[in-house]
């Protein structure tokens, strides 16, 4: 039997009584998908599974991204996953070289590639290695951000698009081939509605993506400031969902209706985990 624990954040829920390792049957994903619509972010743990059963899992969700190669130093280390599907999240350095993305700093509160015309829909993070602290990981509802906003504020957004920035990674780092952003007004990226309605559930959300170089297009660019600044200002002072990971833990988040960050950590300390994400619709 499947059980749902939600947490007492109002974003997240623990799942038990699964062993994605030997696969979800129909009915069993069926109340993984009505949870995951519930609380938005799913936490399994103790689970064992290879890369095929995270793939296969990510498939019930959708079509599955390829994993973008590194784009700040090239190929990471030498190191493939066993499938194109898998992308790794790791500071371990092989070489010289990282295998993997993000290593061991900070992550600021951001949605997941919204500087791409169709961001993911779900993600998918399953732990290998570990440090023995550090790299929590925190996710809050952009229903409740967009849901508690002052009418006046939701007024001035009705209809607006922001660039979100596509120059710099997710730890900072400026990418292959582009420059450093000196006018937001040029930032490169997607142009993204500040509202979107999610097309499953169809409640509204607010979509911020990153605030570094953000734009909200048609503003003079202090007004654009103060308006993010308000608006980061809410979405993240608000309930989150910390995940203090364990050995074994699978999580599954909706990336259109949450935001994300990570703690740092000690970097002498390995941190290995296998994602996959499903490719996502355009916002609207």
């Amino acid at each position: 039997m499947i059980e749902i624990l939600p947490s007492n954040s109002g974003v997240g829920a623990e799942v038990r009584g699964v062993d994605l390792g030997n696969g979800v049957d129909d009915v069993s994903f069926a109340e993984i998908r009505d949870a995951w619509h519930e609380h938005l972010v799913l936490l399994f743990r103790e689970q064992t599974i290879d890369d095929k059963s995270l793939v296969d899992l990510g498939r019930h969700f959708g079509t599955l991204e390829q994993s973008p190669r590194s784009e700040v130093s090239g190929e990471f280390g030498g190191y493939e996953p066993s499938m194109p599907e898998v992308t790794i999240i790791s500071n371990i350095e092989v070489n010289g070289q990282p295998i993997g993305s993000l290593g061991a700093g900070e992550a600021d509160w951001h949605a997941d590639m919204t500087f791409t015309e169709r961001p993911p829909s779900a993600c998918i993070l399953y732990a290998l290695e570990l440090p023995t602290s550090g790299g929590n990981t925190m996710f809050t509802s952009m229903y409740r951000a967009y849901e508690t906003l002052a009418p006046e504020l939701k007024q001035r957004i009705e209809g607006r698009y922001a660039i979100h920035d596509f120059s710099m990674t997710s730890a900072g780092d400026l990418r292959k081939g582009m420059q450093k952003v000196t006018d937001v007004r040029e930032t490169p990226g997607a142009h993204q509605p500040l509202v979107i309605t999610h097309p499953e559930t169809g409640r509204r959300a607010l979509l911020l993506g990153r605030r570094r170089n953000s734009y909200i297009i048609g503003l003079p660019v202090p007004d654009s400031e103060a308006l993010l600044d308000e608006l980061w200002a809410h979405a993240c002072g608000g309930e989150y969902f910390e995940l203090v990971w364990q050995l074994g833990d699978l999580v599954i988040w909706d990336n259109r209706c949450l935001m994300h960050r990570r703690d740092p950590f000690d970097g002498t300390q390995r941190r290995l985990l296998h994602r996959t994400q499903v490719v996502g619709e355009i916002p609207a």
